[in-house]
This record gives C-alpha cells, structure tokens and sequence, in this order.
C-alpha cells in the first residue's frame, strides 16, 4: 500500500528522542523523507549523535513507520553536534558549536585527566573537538597529552594547536620553559588566558572545546565566562565531604556568572582492585548525592585504575578507551551523558547573556 507524506509524518510524530522526551518532527531532526509505493527512507539528524540510545531511535522509526503501512523502511541517522538553537551567531569562536569548561572547586580531584578523557571520547564518537589548558599556574597536558618539550607551529602570527590524538589541542606548558613555576598575579593571568584562548590561536571548526581550568574560584572562570556564553560547565569532586564542600562553591561560581551546569562527575569513586575487588577508599557515592541535592545532573563515576595513572603518565589517553573494559565504560557512559546535556542545554531557549564590569 503507497503511503501518503501526511501518514509518514504523523507515524514519525509519535517517536520520541529518549533523551530529549519530544518527538522528532517537533525537534526537527527529520531533514529528509522519500517515498517510493509502500517503500520509506528517512534521514534523522541526531540531536545527539554520541547517544547510545540512537539504536533505539532507529527501531522506533522503522516500527512506527511499518505500523503506518510501509513495507520497506530505510533509515538514515546522520548529524554533527549541534550549537545553542536560539542563541545568536557568537563574535569569538564562531567556528566552535559549543564551550564546556571543566572545573573543580580544589586541586588533585583529577579534573585535567577528566578533561582530557572528555575530549578523547567525544573525539572517539565522530566529533570535532579541541581542548584548551586553561590551568595557567599549573599546566599538566603537555604529560597527558605526551607533548612535554614539543613546540607548536604558528602561521601568521598565530599558533596552530597541537593535533594529538585526534584532537586539537593548545596548552600554556608549550609556551613557557619546562617546569618552570608560573607565578603570575590576577591580571597576568586573565590576560594570559584570554590570549591563549581567543587572540592568538587558530581553532579550526570544531564540534565541541573543552576549556580544562585552574582549580578554585579565581580570575580565570571569571575571564572565561566574560568572554564567551558557554554552553556550560562539568564540576569534578571525589566522593569524600572535605572536597565536596569546595566542588558546592565551584557549582555555585559558575551560576553566579551565569553559566549553565550540565553536571557533576565523580572521580576516583572507588578502587578497583587486582582481583577486581572494590574499595570505597572516598566514600563513594558523594558526588552523586551533592548533584541531586543542588538538582543537577549526575554524569558519572570513574573509579580508580592504575590503567589511567599509567596511560596518563604515558601521554597515551587513548588507551583508556582500548583495555580494561570497566574502565571503557565509566569513562563511555560520562561521554555519552554529558553529550546528552549538552543536547538538552541546546534545545532550550537563549539565556539572557551575563555583562561583567
């Protein structure tokens, strides 16, 4: 039986994203429909395209669809991360859909190897993406990144960031002499920042920057949200109340200056022994109860393997991704759920943008 385009796109109305809870004709990800007798192709831009619910998506079409009449269904899910839907064209960092600082209240909770993983797995799921070390006084990727002594390369006057690991990636430690004590003042720092970020880099188109941070709540949050909207802000605390007390702050900084929370992470959660045994040497689950306690959402938990000192250590962040499969998932199911805020931040309607005098 042929099918009318009216029938297709009422049976495409009652397909909800999972994540998103609309349907996909409202959130107008369905860019193509071909009709062919009893015959139907349909091309979905995921809102998402990290999610791993797409399969999900998929399965609801073709059903939806074949419930409708259709004999043959042809599904097609395509799609780049998108930028903010309402919000206008940015001056800055146009080429760059969307800006993700990554902060923590305090020191040594983990938050650059965060970072970097974050990028590795948007980088592993198809996106473009760029990571900057923002954290002035002590940076640490040129060891993560195992680019410690390398030296970028500058066309035009500006430097072209490092391109490791499938990534794009700019760090102060290659600008400064090694292991050399950064001791700068507030304004050296802002300026330091934002040269680094915007006047003197070349980023090329990328789906998502990831902005690594000092720890704390000083200048440099600060600059960054005067600067640019940011899509928003992941807070990295482990479990234990000592450092979840400093994550509360952090939290509370980035909502004074107006920038969105897409969620809390919870780093060394637990230690994973040799015999796969689990040690809550934190207490885990803190992170978790803090999250719902502000009414933010919980991205994860990544416990302790000596696999990621070991790979960090290495400046191999990939490897993380390519053995233990327990830790391939932890970091995975953060990925995913933090490309899934950012979809749900993108759907909603502008801010109004925050004027720091």
């Amino acid at each position: 039986m042929a099918l009318l385009r009216e029938q297709v796109m009422a049976a495409l109305r009652t397909v909800q994203d999972p994540e998103l809870f609309k349907d996909i004709v409202s959130l107008n990800i369905v860019k193509d429909v071909r009709l062919d007798g009893d015959e139907v192709y349909v091309k979905v831009e995921l809102a998402n395209p990290t999610s791993p619910l797409k399969d999900t998506i998929k399965r609801d079409v073709e059903t939806a669809l074949r419930r409708a009449g259709a004999g043959q269904v042809s599904v097609e899910l395509a799609g780049g991360a998108r930028g903010p839907a309402a919000a206008p064209r940015r001056e800055v960092l146009p080429q760059v859909k969307n800006i993700i600082a990554v902060g923590a209240g305090k020191g040594g909770v983990g938050k650059s190897t965060l970072a970097l993983n974050l990028a590795i797995g948007l980088r592993r799921k198809g996106a473009a993406v760029g990571l900057m070390d923002g954290d002035i006084y002590g940076p640490s990727m040129p060891t993560l990144l195992g680019i410690k002594g390398a030296a970028p390369a500058l066309r035009g006057g500006k430097i072209l960031p490092f391109h490791v690991h499938g990534i794009y990636a700019v760090t102060i430690g290659a600008l400064v002499e090694q292991d050399k004590p950064l001791i700068w003042r507030g304004p050296m720092a802002h300026g330091a920042f934002k040269q680094l970020l915007l006047d003197n880099t070349e980023w090329p188109e990328l789906d998502y920057l990831i902005v690594d941070l000092p720890p704390g709540t000083g200048d440099v949050p600060l600059t960054l949200c005067q600067l640019l909207p940011l899509t928003g802000a992941v807070v990295v605390a482990t479990p234990q109340q000592v450092a979840l007390d400093d994550a509360v702050r952090a939290v509370k900084m980035f909502q004074q200056l107006g920038a969105p929370i897409l969620g809390m992470v919870e780093n060394m959660s637990y230690f994973v022994g040799a015999d796969g045994s689990e040690h809550d040497i934190f207490g885990r689950g803190g992170t978790e109860r803090a999250a719902q306690g502000l009414g933010l959402a919980y991205l994860g938990a990544l416990p302790m393997f000596t696999e990621v000192r070991v790979n960090s250590d290495a400046g191999r962040p990939e490897k993380n991704f390519e053995g233990d499969p327990k830790l391939r998932t932890a970091l995975e199911s953060i990925v995913a759920n933090l490309a899934g805020e950012v979809s749900k931040r993108n759907m909603q309607p502008a801010a109004p943008s925050l004027t720091i005098q």
